[in-house]
């Protein structure tokens, strides 16, 4: 990694840790590799790629249904209209 992206990037990391929006583990399944990148501003943004955590993740087998699909078998039913449902799914 670049020198001065590896700076940048314990930086955040650090106020990270500090916020304690992550914390350290002893073990791990999987790993996702940061990514940092250039934005158009000149400032750099940190991105986790999560396609290892994709893989790891067993899959459901049941698919949940489109948004449409629910809200047209809810729609006209008195208790539950089509503003609640909306409102409630936001």
């Amino acid at each position: 990694m670049n020198p001065n992206y590896a700076t940048i990037v314990k930086h955040d990391i650090d106020k990270l840790f500090t916020t304690s929006f992550i914390k350290p583990i002893e073990e791990a399944n999987w790993l996702s590799p940061v990514v940092v990148v250039l934005k158009k501003n000149g400032k750099l943004k940190i991105c986790v790629e999560f396609k290892k955590l994709n893989v790891a993740i067993k899959k459901y087998m049941y698919m949940l249904p489109f948004i449409d699909e629910v809200i047209n078998i809810i729609a006209g039913h008195e208790v539950y209209t089509f503003k609640d449902g909306f409102s409630g799914y936001h």
